[in-house]
């Protein structure tokens, strides 16, 4: 693929700059979700998959997928400028992100050609949402500790047990599965696959759960003899557990290959900047509290530095030593990050903080309520700020994965 020219990125970005000035969506009328785990209501669906498809027939999303299945056929660079353009724009987020960033492009790595011609335009268009079938009740962030069965049937895969947590478990058309498919591993990390799953296949169900937002986003999903055509195995029968851990390092943004888009918009330093003039502290505005706005100046520090370790995570001279160990680290301080600017808006704003969405005296339509809310997801998606802390000190930092017990 031929690099492209100063010139043609240049006019690429004022053409996308155009268009998402142009069509970017302004006010709905409704409260938009900040990330697709928020994704609560028909009506942010609807919005929100139109929306994406709109991106995706104007040349903005999966720009560099291949062509020969749905994508623009372009230069990775041209999509790197097109996010650039959203984020500028702050456009809606992406709806089908489990499909975008890292369903789809495991299936350009690792897939059949099958699979990539049957999945990757549904994806882009948004035609078919995804959803991630990991997590069980039991099991937590043990994710060695599955316990959903399939058992193979011929050219089928018969499941049984449950998942939970899966987000827009009850719109999807897929689901991204892992199994355990050998009742007698050598180990707890051996004897799993990884299935593309039909969602509308018989013996699938879904309930959807109340989170403490009063959303309905998550759902649990339940197999029952579900009979799943065994065509769907990504990798080889009893490798799963591989297939998922490279689709966490597109989760967790340690490998390229994301369709683009926004999936996820945190609360802005400089908004908290505003609130704070208009909050008020002992009868003064709470930015004329030294204190506060030293914590203000530290905000807008880390999130420069991590949009600045974001541009050197590109440039291999810089992070030779551990290829992928700003991306990860990225993920573990972005969660953390967004989970604290919105616990510190809450406290700018005291009693005030206590009317939440749709509610007549709740600041900014209940924003930073519900952000603040919200903001614990991120921290358990993706692996939990406290696996990701593991994960840096073993993978990283290069630290003994068990205890060293040291006599006196």
């Amino acid at each position: 693929m031929t690099k492209p020219t100063k010139q043609e990125l240049k006019e690429y970005t004022a053409d996308a700059d155009a268009w998402f000035s142009e069509h970017t969506p302004r006010d709905v009328g409704f409260m938009l979700p900040l990330t697709f785990m928020e994704v609560g209501t028909d009506q942010q669906f609807d919005f929100l998959r139109a929306w994406q498809r709109k991106q995706y027939e104007a040349g903005y999303l999966g720009a560099h997928w291949p062509k020969e299945y749905g994508g623009g056929g372009l230069h990775p660079k041209f999509q790197a400028v097109a996010s650039t353009v959203m984020q500028k724009h702050n456009v809606p987020i992406t709806l089908n992100a489990i499909g975008t960033n890292w369903a789809g492009p495991l299936l350009l790595d690792i897939g059949s050609e099958a699979h990539k011609k049957k999945y990757i335009k549904g994806i882009l268009s948004a035609e078919d949402i995804w959803c991630q079938g990991f997590s069980e009740p039991d099991n937590g962030s043990d994710l060695g500790g599955l316990k959903l069965r399939a058992e193979r049937d011929g050219n089928n895969y018969i499941l049984n047990g449950s998942k939970i947590w899966t987000t827009l478990g009850a719109h999807a058309k897929y689901m991204i599965l892992l199994a355990r498919s050998d009742p007698d591993p050598k180990s707890k990390y051996a004897g799993m696959s990884f299935i593309l799953t039909p969602m509308d296949a018989p013996g699938i169900s879904t309930k959807k759960i109340k989170k403490i937002t009063g959303e309905h986003g998550f759902t649990q999903t339940f197999f029952e003899n579900a009979n799943i055509p065994a065509d769907g195995l990504v990798g080889a029968e009893g490798q799963g557990w591989r297939v998922a851990m490279q689709l966490l390092e597109y989760e967790r943004g340690a490998r390229a290959g994301q369709a683009g888009g926004i999936i996820m918009q945190t609360p802005d330093a400089f908004a908290i900047v505003d609130l704070a003039r208009s909050a008020i502290r002992d009868g003064k505005p709470a930015i004329d509290d030294p204190v506060l706005r030293d914590k203000l100046v530290d905000f807008i520090i880390e999130i420069h530095a991590q949009n600045l370790n974001q541009i050197r995570a590109k440039i291999p001279g810089l992070n030779s030593e551990h290829p992928a160990g700003l991306m990860l680290m990225n993920k573990l301080v972005f969660s953390e990050q967004a989970r604290e600017i919105s616990q510190f808006a809450m406290t700018l704003l005291g009693e005030n903080s206590a009317w939440y969405v749709d509610e007549t005296n709740a600041p900014d339509g209940g924003l930073w309520a519900r952000s603040y809310l919200n903001a614990f997801s991120a921290t358990i998606g993706g692996g939990t700020s406290e696996i990701q802390h593991n994960i840096l000190a073993e993978h990283v930092l290069g630290l003994p994965k068990d205890n060293i017990r040291v006599d006196a």
